[in-house]
C-alpha cells in the first residue's frame, strides 16, 4: 500500500496527539493534503479541560480549526478547505494543500481480533479506508504514538512520525562550542596573525578558510605541546578575532574555591564568568560538573562581584518514578524535594569556607538568603531584573516552554540551561525535538551566548564506570 504515485500528492491522517504537540501543524505539510478524522476531534474535545501544555495546545489547534471552518459551508467542507500557502512557497511552487474532516462513516475493514484502543482502531479504518477512496494520492498516518505506528504498519499503512519540530536528524550533531584545530593550523593561514594587549587580555586575528565554520563564542583549541585555548570573540568573512582563554584549572583562578578539572569545565566557567554572555547552555552526562560550575560561577559574581543581586535555581518537575502527591508548604518549600542538586552542591561549596563551624553555618545562612528557588509553573508574566538564573533538567522542556522561559531574562540578567539530552523525562519529547536542543541550535550564532558540550565526569570512580557499563 505505500506505492508511490505519479502526482507525488500525499493525504497526511494525522493522529490526536500530534496536534497536542503542535497545535499548528495542520500547516507544517506544504502542498499536501492533511485529514482528520472525527475521533481526533472527539479526543481534542475531551482534554481541551485544564491549564497544562497540552491542554493549552488543543485549545490553540481548536481555534485554527475553527478560523478554517467559519463561514465554510458543506460543500466547501466536503471538497476540502484550502490551507494558507507556505511562508517559502515561490512563483512556481506546488498547489496549496486542502484540510478535510471526516463527514460519514467508514466500513470497519480491520481484522476483528485487531487488540488495542477502540480510538485508535478507528483512525486506522479510516486511513485504509481512504486508501480505497484517494487512489490520487499516497495516505499516509502521522502519529507521535509508536504502537499506532506500528500497528498501521502491520495493515499494510504508512505511517510517520511527526518530523517539523525536529532540529536536527541527529542529536550527534549539535553544536558542541568547541573546537580542535589541526596540527598545521599556523600554517594554513593565508595572511599574517596579528596580536595585541588590551589590559591583561590577549587577543589574536587570524584569517583562513577554516575560520568559515566557527560561531561567536566557541572554543578552538590545540593540545600539547602547543597548549593553545582561546575563543572566538568575533568573526567576519574568513578573517576572526580570537581571545585567550583564562585557565581556571589554576588555584589562581579559583571560583568561589572551586577549580576546573578538564579543559571543558575551563571554557564553561569562561562562558559563566563573561559578563558580555548573557545566555549560556551546558550539555553533559551525569557527574559532569554542569550543577556545581553554574551556582560557583553565580555566587562568585553575586558575593563578591556585586554583578548580580541574587541567584535564582529552578527545573521542570517531572518525577522519574511514580508522583508522591502534593507537597505541603510555601513555593520554596513545595521545590525543596525537586532541589536535591542544588543543596548538594551546596554542601560541597560551603565546605570550601574557612572558619570551621561556625564560618560555614554563617556561609550557609547568607547562601540561603541569596540563593531562591522557584517554581517553572509561576514564570509566565514575570521579569528578572539583574539576576543569576539557573533552570536545570531544562532538557523536559519543550521549544515553546523554553521560549517562555527565556524572555522572562529583563536587562542584567543572565540565563544559564543545563540538561542531559540523555536523560528526558516528558512524554513525546525526544532528543532531537527537546527545547534545549532548540535553544542551543539557533543561539549558536548570537554575540552573547555561549555553548559547552562537557564529556568527562568528575563525580567518582564508581559513577565513571557505572555510566560506562551500565
Amino acid at each position: 500500500m505505500g506505492r508511490k504515485h505519479a502526482s507525488g500528492r500525499r493525504v497526511f491522517v494525522l493522529d490526536t496527539n500530534v496536534l497536542m504537540h503542535d497545535p499548528a501543524a495542520i500547516f507544517r505539510f506544504q502542498e499536501h493534503d492533511v485529514y482528520l478524522p472525527m475521533v481526533v476531534l472527539e479526543e481534542l474535545d475531551g482534554a481541551k479541560k485544564g491549564v497544562s501544555e497540552v491542554a493549552r495546545n488543543v485549545r490553540q489547534a481548536s481555534r485554527f480549526l475553527d478560523e478554517l471552518v467559519d463561514g465554510t459551508d458543506r460543500h466547501g467542507i466536503e471538497h476540502g478547505i484550502e490551507l494558507p500557502a507556505p511562508e517559502n512557497a515561490g512563483a512556481g511552487a506546488p498547489g496549496r494543500g486542502r484540510l478535510f474532516f471526516q463527514t460519514r462513516t467508514y466500513p470497519d475493514g480491520l481484522p476483528e481480533s485487531l487488540p488495542g484502543s477502540r480510538l485508535d482502531n478507528s483512525i486506522l479504518a479510516t486511513a485504509r479506508a481512504l486508501q480505497t477512496e484517494r487512489q490520487d494520492a499516497a495516505v499516509i498516518l502521522v502519529s507521535k504514538d509508536i504502537n499506532l505506528r506500528i500497528k498501521a504498519h502491520v495493515l499494510g499503512i504508512p505511517a510517520e512520525d511527526y518530523y517539523s519540530d525536529k532540529v536536527l536528524d541527529d542529536v550527534n550533531l549539535l553544536y558542541r562550542g568547541t573546537a580542535e584545530l589541526p596540527g598545521d593550523f599556523w600554517d594554513r593561514l593565508t595572511e599574517p596573525v596579528e596580536s595585541w594587549k588590551e589590559g591583561i587580555r590577549t587577543f589574536y586575528r587570524v584569517t583562513g578558510p577554516i575560520t568559515r565554520d566557527w560561531y561567536p563564542n566557541q572554543f578552538v583549541y590545540q593540545g600539547p605541546p602547543r597548549d593553545f585555548e582561546a575563543v572566538v570573540r568575533s568573526r567576519e568573512g574568513e578573517s576572526a578575532t580570537l581571545e585567550l582563554a583564562t585557565d581556571y584549572r589554576s588555584p589562581h583562578h579559583a571560583v568561589w574555591g572551586i577549580t576546573a578539572r578538564n579543559r571543558e569545565q575551563s571554557f564553561a566557567l569562561n562562558l559563566l564568568m563573561d559578563p558580555e554572555v548573557d545566555f549560556v547552555t551546558l550539555l553533559g552526562t551525569a557527574g559532569t560538573g554542569k550543577t556545581l560550575l553554574t551556582l560557583a560561577a553565580g555566587l562568585s559574581q553575586t558575593l563578591d562581584h556585586k554583578r548580580y543581586r541574587e541567584v535564582i535555581m529552578t527545573r521542570v518537575t517531572v518525577p522519574v518514578g511514580e508522583d508522591i502527591g502534593f507537597l505541603p508548604g510555601t513555593e520554596e518549600e513545595k521545590m525543596t524535594p525537586w532541589m536535591g542538586a542544588l543543596m548538594d552542591n551546596l554542601e560541597v561549596l560551603t565546605e570550601t569556607s574557612a572558619g570551621g563551624e561556625w564560618g560555614r553555618a554563617a556561609t550557609s545562612d547568607l547562601l540561603s538568603q541569596r540563593v531562591k528557588v522557584r517554581s517553572l509553573n509561576f514564570m509566565r508574566g514575570r521579569t528578572f531584573l539583574n539576576r543569576y538564573l539557573i533552570l536545570d533538567e531544562a532538557q523536559n522542556l519543550t521549544s515553546k516552554q523554553m521560549k517562555t522561559l527565556v524572555t522572562r531574562a529583563g536587562p542584567g540578567t543572565k540565563l544559564v540551561c543545563l540538561g542531559n539530552v540523555g536523560q528526558i523525562d516528558t512524554p513525546y519529547l525526544t532528543e532531537t525535538t527537546s527545547g534545549l536542543t532548540y535553544v542551543v541550535d539557533r543561539f549558536k550564532d548570537w554575540a552573547h551566548s555561549g555553548h559547552v558540550t562537557l564529556l568527562r565526569g568528575e563525580r567518582s570512580r564508581l559513577a565513571d564506570h557505572a555510566s560506562a557499563v551500565l
